[in-house]
């Protein structure tokens, strides 16, 4: 949790969601269990390769649509070795680095009631902390059956338009917006 209150906002939605989140937590000690019905945690990875130009996405069966890896903390308060587990199952990626140790962004997701290995899951929320993590394109990738149909690096230009999620854009926007931040800093130095 204390990855959470550390955590520097981008702009008034993260500072919202931030004091959500939060509260939420201090409220409810089964956050980090997906048994919590109305919200839980999750951390998600956002991947690029060491030019910044392009994003790993994963199509997600249950989504459908091109979208990030990440899942559920199931319990486990390590957000960044979820994210970094989850990329590695969801990818086939064999290693990850993460750019940083710190979150790269922070939201609070509404999840739409779906089926999911035959069982009902009602609407939701999910209180993400994303990491941004760097791996080699050239590495073989492979799919998780169960999760997704394909995995593939997109231009980050085109993986916006990839995805075919409403309510993610401004999610992935605001993802990619910071990586082409952090390149432009680069270069400047």
């Amino acid at each position: 949790m204390h990855l959470i209150e550390a955590y520097q906002p981008l702009n008034e939605q993260e500072a919202r969601d931030q004091a959500l989140i939060l509260q939420f937590l201090k409220r409810n000690p089964d956050a980090l269990e997906r048994t919590n019905l109305t919200a839980h945690l999750t951390s998600s990875a956002i991947i690029t390769e060491k030019t910044m130009t392009k994003v790993l996405f994963a199509y997600h069966r249950i989504y459908d649509s091109w979208a990030w890896v990440g899942g559920h903390n199931d319990g486990d308060p390590d957000f960044l070795a979820v994210a970094i587990r989850e990329a590695l199952e969801e990818t086939g990626l064999e290693t990850v680095t993460p750019y940083k140790d710190d979150i790269f962004t922070l939201d609070v997701i509404y999840v739409p009631n779906h089926i999911k290995h035959g069982q009902y899951i009602p609407d939701h929320l999910h209180l993400n902390v994303t990491f941004l993590l760097i791996a080699d394109e050239n590495h073989p990738l492979s799919i998780k059956i169960d999760e997704n149909t394909g995995v593939r690096w997109f231009l980050i230009e085109d993986a916006l338009k990839a995805s075919s999620e409403p309510r993610m854009k401004p999610v992935y926007q605001k993802a990619f917006d910071q990586i082409r931040r952090i390149r432009t800093q680069t270069k400047d130095l």
